[in-house]
């Protein structure tokens, strides 16, 4: 509990530090509707929380974000055990990644838009990110995995749901962990960028774009800021469950 405790005020001192700079700038820059103070912003932001379309503006950007996460992940995986199964297939795949990797977001966001329209196109772009992502942290943990752990899966005459539960997931766990927490973060820039660009309705991204065309910087900072809060809040959720899952992994390997 006490080391909680000193891990909370040390992050809370942390962010005290960057606000305060924030505010130094600010006050230096002189003109706050280009550049607003944190207690601009923060009153904006709290004036916003007390309204019903701030959450439901926020729970359309999350969901668009959430489903091109889990789309990404699933079939990540499931491209991830067929190319370990089938080296062709994996070598065919290969050139994709890499060309998904170097072509820039604007560009896959443009030619989304233009297929498959504003409201589909947040949720694609993150699918995107975390795809290649995922696939190759996957791949490239179920390459490492050694053999003998085969030949321990003949001896002892394991079914393919024992080999997979018992082996396969606890060598490629740290890999997969890896993969979410590096996905997460491009997830939701990549989502957000979207929407700036795309302007699907109810959206932060939308927002966003609004506060840049009307010039309303405090509300475009505010949203930011929940973008931020929302982004570390997700990370830190998933990484307690990683944390979990190792350290169940873990007793378990102690008890056998």
């Amino acid at each position: 509990m006490i080391k909680i405790l000193k891990k909370i005020c040390r992050t809370l001192l942390i962010a005290a530090f960057w606000i305060l700079i924030w505010g130094i700038a600010s006050h230096r820059f002189g003109k706050p509707l280009l550049f607003p103070s944190p207690l601009s912003v923060f009153e904006t932001l709290w004036k916003m929380l007390q309204t019903l379309s701030f959450y439901q503006i926020t729970l359309n950007s999350f969901l668009n974000v959430f489903w091109g996460i889990l789309f990404g992940t699933l079939g990540a995986c499931l491209l991830a055990m067929l190319t370990y199964k089938v080296k062709l297939i994996r070598e065919l795949f290969l050139p994709l990644m890499s060309v998904i990797k170097a072509t820039p977001v604007a560009s896959f966001i443009i030619l989304a838009f233009f297929f498959i329209g504003s409201s589909r196109t947040p949720s694609f772009i993150t699918f995107l990110m975390v795809f290649p992502v995922v696939w190759t942290n996957l791949d490239e943990g179920l390459r490492k995995i050694d053999n003998g752990l085969d030949e321990v899966a003949q001896v002892y005459r394991f079914s393919s749901f024992d080999k997979l539960r018992y082996l396969t997931l606890p060598s490629v766990q740290p890999y997969f962990a890896s993969a979410c927490r590096s996905a997460l973060g491009l997830a939701w820039k990549a989502g957000v960028a979207a929407e700036i660009i795309t302007m699907p309705p109810e959206t932060i991204g939308s927002m966003i774009g609004d506060a840049k065309t009307y010039i309303m910087t405090e509300e475009m900072f505010a949203w930011t800021l929940t973008v931020i809060l929302l982004s570390l809040l997700i990370e830190f959720g998933v990484g307690r469950l990683l944390g979990l899952l190792e350290g169940r992994r873990r007793v378990g390997k102690e008890e056998n």
